[in-house]
């Protein structure tokens, strides 16, 4: 009985550090892999607001094309870029249109990141563009210049005393300032 508890005695000399070590062992890993899942979440929400960032620095660029669009196909504006010089009102009027589908197709896209109600107004404000200038030609006569077309499309806007575009820039400067 005496040599059974001197070996178990001699067996847990040997086992019991083995035992402590394997313990030991447990423990620091558990707290190894707890950080490490702190660490993965603490970056997962990082990144995640870092995209959120990013999302909001595009739609905010996108915004700003749609002022930039508007601003451009502003009939004073638009008039002052595109020189009628030395053409029929017939070429002026199709240069005038042709330069407003242009700009607008250039920007199509930035209607994802807008509210649908401020696409409808920039969709308004060029088919009023549009429809300003579609009327004011057809009211010239035949042999008329671009330059009279220039004139009497300002004069037009002069009398109406508003800008077809300046309600859908107004409307989407306050949707910014809502939004962001």
């Amino acid at each position: 009985m005496a040599d059974f508890f001197a070996l178990l005695i001699e067996l847990l000399k040997l086992c019991l550090p083995a035992l402590v070590l394997v313990g030991g062992l447990y423990y620091l890993l558990q707290k190894h892999y707890e950080r490490e899942d702190r660490l993965c979440a603490e970056q997962a929400q990082q990144k995640d607001r870092k995209g959120g960032e990013t999302i909001t620095s595009i739609r905010l660029q996108a915004y700003e094309r749609i002022v930039l669009l508007l601003e451009r196909i502003t009939p004073s504006n638009l008039l002052l870029r595109v020189s009628p010089a030395g053409q029929t009102a017939a070429e002026y009027h199709r240069l005038l249109l042709s330069e407003i589908r242009n700009e607008f197709n250039h920007n199509m896209s930035q209607q994802v990141y807008m509210s649908e109600q401020a696409w409808q107004q920039v969709n308004h404000a060029r088919e009023d563009v549009v429809t300003l200038i579609n009327k004011t030609y057809q009211e010239l006569p035949e042999n008329a210049r671009g330059t009279d077309l220039a004139k009497r499309v300002l004069e037009t806007v002069l009398v109406n005393e508003q800008d077809p575009t300046a309600r859908a820039i107004n409307f989407v400067k306050q949707e910014v300032r809502e939004t962001f």
